[in-house]
């Protein structure tokens, strides 16, 4: 018998199984692809942990699964011995679908082995949770969330004990004592739990995270100054940002916040949002029905379900309220905290930001005009966070600004991970800045683009579901690897960076150099003319992300180099024309 159809069976038998799950489990009798696609294999544990739909099988979301990582969690943070387990273990959750359910069965494996708890008493932002692992000096967080996901996934994010991801190093740790444990014998029941363990964190902390957040402010008297004209129309989504964000503005000055009421209740049904992701622009379809109320209203403000990313709607000249990417929101950010800091005669001499490498070159612009040192990592905060603390470790440099293109964003070192509360207070800080000023944030942008050229992106990616989907996505890369493309959109490839074999190589002089970057499945091409083309497959979603970044004397010059190169890219890939979003 095929190893998938005897541990469908074994959940079947087991005594463990609840009646619910194994009636679940019998109506897919006769259906033999969907029973391999639940239990052919595990979900991947990687760096940034496990995610994937909810329901019944070893490889999907579930109280049983979630519970045998906790179990390699336990057991691995055992193997370190010393005061480990008295340090403990900080839980915490976003609005989804049996996020507090699978919550609480993680405080009770880790407290079935002695092991600490401190437990969020309802959902949190994400950043709460990686600032709770620093401020309590846990040795590990947990925290149920699939992001931005649809509602039908749920995920489950491991931090260490500097507030970050953990290090591959350590997730492959982690991960051989999960795949060592059997899922169904091996895992304590709710009756082993120790609730003398667990210790709720409630509203004493929040006063805690929320003062951290306010004192990152870079110039705390503009909202006061702008506030009878700042209009700020706010929504969570139904995510875990309902409270805490709106609390934060308002203690900033923010006197004219407009929340979105149908979606300021936890819902992780998500309700009128197929996708919960401030990075579409259908997600503020209900905010620009608020907005229309008010005249004055200058922006839109949109966390995702679990607030670590932000997206923003402003207003233009015409009164028409158009999206800000990522890539310009980062850059955004970048000019304004250094000008801010510089108009105050605060900016340090050894200040330093740091980008991933899928990130608009706009920041390289805008740190060499200021003197700023930047870094380029791979994508995932915890990279950000390894350099913030090589930095700390030897006593050097003043951090200023963290991000990525797909809307996360980090400032200060309370916490280890992009921080959709902070982000939204600087940006409704700069939004202030630039309203005394006469201006809007879109303005803000265009006199970016007229001081630095101008920088557009395409960001597009392809789905691959089902049994064959990670096949697909390899033979992908693998066509990219063994194809290596001589020019993109007319320009000579000049760099091929292959982060998976860790090398750079020249193609003018055929150079092979070392990437000084871990190693990750992640290809990476730049041209002649300055335009770079990245793949690499998501470590979330089965799908593979492409990156187009472009640049331009103007707008319809740096727009077409987008076009072509995103037409190289298909072509590279044996895809249709125009099958990947422009």
């Amino acid at each position: 018998m095929e190893a998938y159809k005897q541990r469908y069976l074994e959940w079947l038998a087991s005594d463990v199984v609840d009646k619910d799950t194994k009636a679940e489990l019998r109506a897919l009798e006769g259906n033999e692809d969907e029973i391999k696609f639940r239990f052919d294999s595990y979900m991947e544990f990687g760096t940034g942990g496990l995610r994937s739909k909810m329901s019944a099988g070893c490889a999907m979301m579930n109280v049983y699964t979630v519970a045998q990582a906790t179990e390699g969690v336990a057991r691995a943070i055992e193997s370190l011995g010393g005061n480990e387990k008295e340090r403990g273990v900080i839980i915490g959750c976003d609005s989804r679908n049996n996020s507090a359910l699978f919550a609480r069965r993680c405080a009770e494996v880790l407290t079935a082995h002695g092991i600490k708890v401190y437990l969020f008493d309802e959902l949190r932002p994400t950043p709460m949770l990686s600032a709770g692992v620093r401020y309590f000096g846990c040795i590990a967080g947990i925290n149920i969330t699939a992001s931005h996901n649809p509602s039908a996934y749920n995920g489950y994010k491991l931090y260490w004990e500097d507030g970050a991801q953990p290090t591959k190093d350590m997730a492959d740790h982690v991960s051989n004592f999960i795949y060592s444990t059997d899922i169904l014998n091996d895992v304590p029941g709710r009756d082993k739990a120790d609730e003398s363990l667990i210790t709720m964190v409630g509203a004493e902390f929040d006063e805690i995270f929320m003062n951290n957040v306010i004192g990152e402010q870079v110039y705390p008297d503009v909202i006061g100054r702008a506030a009878d004209e700042l209009h700020v129309v706010y929504t969570p989504l139904c995510g875990a940002g309902y409270r805490i964000v709106p609390e934060v503005l308002r203690r900033i000055g923010v006197k004219n916040l407009h929340p979105v009421d149908c979606q300021m209740t936890p819902d992780g049904n998500f309700p009128g949002l197929a996708k919960p992701n401030p990075e579409y622009p259908a997600a503020f379809a209900e905010g620009i029905k608020v907005a229309a109320q008010y005249d004055s209203a200058d922006l839109i403000v949109a966390t995702d379900p679990d607030c670590d990313r932000v997206g923003v709607m402003a207003r233009d000249k015409s009164g028409e309220f158009r999206c800000i990417t990522g890539n310009q929101m980062g850059s955004l950010l970048l000019d304004y905290i250094f000008t801010a800091l510089e108009e105050q005669g605060k900016m340090p001499a050894d200040a330093y930001a740091i980008k991933t490498i899928v990130t608009s070159e706009m920041a390289t612009a805008i740190c060499a005009a200021h003197g700023v040192e930047l870094y380029n990592v791979l994508t995932g905060f915890k990279f950000i966070a390894e350099v913030i603390g090589e930095h700390e470790a030897k006593g050097e440099g003043t951090y200023l600004l963290g991000y990525e293109e797909s809307y996360g964003y980090m400032k200060g070192s309370y916490a280890r991970d992009k921080d959709g509360v902070a982000a939204s207070m600087l940006i409704c800080e700069m939004a202030a800045f630039y309203s005394l000023k006469g201006m809007t944030l879109i303005d803000a942008l265009n006199s970016l683009y007229e001081k630095y050229g101008f920088y557009l992106e395409n960001s597009a990616e392809i789905y691959m579901e089902g049994l064959d989907g990670k096949e697909k996505i390899a033979a992908l890369m693998d066509t990219l690897r063994a194809n290596e493309p001589t020019e993109i959109a007319g320009s000579r490839v000049v760099n091929i960076r292959d982060y998976q074999a860790e090398t750079s190589k020249n193609t003018i002089t055929g150079e092979v150099t070392g990437t000084n970057l871990p190693k990750s499945n992640v290809m990476y091409f730049k041209t002649e003319n300055g335009n770079v083309v990245v793949a690499r497959p998501s470590g979330t979603e089965p799908k593979i992300k492409f990156y187009i970044l472009a640049n331009g004397r103007d707008e319809n010059e740096a727009a077409s180099n987008v076009k072509a190169s995103t037409n190289s890219l298909e072509t590279m890939l044996g895809l249709p024309q125009n099958s990947l979003k422009k």
